[in-house]
């Protein structure tokens, strides 16, 4: 897998508590966002108090989950996307996204990292990037790091324990942590 690019986005990979559960945020997406959320997508928080995709550099809550909602026709709908234009009735929508900053992530990078990238930090690259037919996010870990003294969007804390995954390959799994967390005082928070 790794010497193949076959990014998947977020995903979660454990919390050190045991539990890393999704929130259900009623009202979370705005009827008829013109953009896919797609599952494991980064998001970030708005002013208005719902979620929408995050861009490289931005501070960002978590990862998207899923959502569900009741279509203009009385159909309930249930996905692990949010389908860009989609309207739905007044009240009816779910957001699902993981937000607890402890998380420990799964995530592929855009290049090859060495171990010595563990503790360093990069920002997400690729993150609109995906398929609205499976529904799932294509967000990748830029290899660029950030170096001494700066900081970025994910920490860099351990390589996923794969059988085909080894440092120094073509497109390397990390776990990594969320480092520019809304829920942090130093990032903003909108």
């Amino acid at each position: 897998m790794p010497a193949t690019s076959a990014p998947f986005g977020l995903r979660p990979a454990f919390h050190p508590s045991g539990l890393d559960r999704a929130q259900a945020l009623a009202g979370g997406i705005v009827s008829g966002y013109s953009s896919d959320i797609l599952k494991g997508q980064p998001v970030r928080y708005v002013t208005a108090g719902q979620i929408e995709p995050a861009a490289a550099g931005q501070a960002f809550v978590g990862a998207f989950a899923g959502v569900e909602w009741t279509d203009t026709t009385g159909r309930r709908r249930v996905s692990n996307y949010w389908p860009a234009s989609t309207a739905y009735q007044t009240g009816s929508c779910v957001a699902y996204f993981y937000n607890d900053p402890n998380i420990v992530y799964e995530i592929q990078a855009d290049g090859t990292l060495a171990q010595s990238a563990i503790g360093d930090q990069a920002d997400l690259s690729n993150t609109t990037a995906g398929s609205n037919v499976t529904g799932l996010s294509q967000c990748t870990l830029s290899t660029t790091l950030a170096g001494a003294g700066a900081q970025a969007q994910m920490r860099i804390v351990d390589l996923a324990p794969y059988p085909d995954n080894a440092w120094g390959d073509a497109f390397v799994v990390v776990r990594a942590t969320i480092n520019e967390s809304q829920f942090q005082a130093s990032v903003n928070a909108v």
